[in-house]
């Protein structure tokens, strides 16, 4: 997410350079930075339009309320997370074992470089709790992860998909919380460590084609 202390632009590796962000992306990055660091007493516009070196006012023209700001930051976290989470590329196996490898590795990876995001979610995921308008926004947004899951568990055959996509997402929430916040989050699991929980898992719900 771009901060100071980030510029945006800044060459990779490879030498090539990103394009900036829009002013909006910069406003929506940063609150999900601040969101992260200081939880959600610590975002306000004017924190955002500080800690992005932004003129006095910015954030506000862009997000008139409260409301709009956590909107923004709602919808950047969907964007974000579904570059490492990558539903449309991992999930495209009907076979159970090459499901529970996809989903393996997309979990892998959001661990071991993105957990930054998963606290994100929950600051936000509880103020929708007292927010109905935001809760049916932060329930839109998550569709585009559970669709996916529910159209894998279809074609793997299975006998209620809506079912058993949950059973999966309450699986995977489960080890995120447990390795990014809770008591395991000095000892995140090997990649084939969790393919072969989650084959186990879609082993119980799908018959013997999730092999371990």
């Amino acid at each position: 997410m771009p901060t100071r202390s980030t510029p945006a632009g800044a060459a990779s590796a490879d030498g090539a350079r990103p394009p900036l962000p829009s002013r909006a992306e910069l406003i929506a990055d940063t609150a999900l930075t601040l969101l992260a660091e200081r939880g959600m007493r610590g975002l306000t516009h004017r924190a955002v339009d500080e800690r992005a070196g932004l003129p006095q006012g910015s954030t506000s023209n862009h997000a008139r309320t409260r409301e709009a700001l956590l909107e923004a930051a709602v919808r950047r976290l969907a964007e974000l997370e579904a570059r490492v989470l990558a539903p449309g590329e991992l999930l495209t196996s009907s076979d159970p074992a090459g499901a529970a490898a996809g989903l393996a590795h997309a979990l892998h990876r959001y661990l071991t470089g993105s957990t930054h995001l998963l606290v994100c979610r929950y600051e936000l995921a509880l103020e929708a709790t007292r927010r109905p308008a935001l809760r049916v926004f932060y329930d839109e947004a998550g569709r585009r992860f559970r669709e996916p899951l529910v159209a894998l568990m279809t074609a793997a055959g299975s006998s209620d998909p809506e079912r058993h996509a949950l059973s999966v997402v309450a699986w995977a929430e489960g080890m995120m919380f447990a390795c990014a916040v809770g008591s395991y989050h000095r000892a995140v699991p090997a990649e084939e460590e969790l393919r072969r929980g989650c084959a186990e898992l879609l082993r119980g719900m799908l018959g013997a084609g999730a092999t371990g």
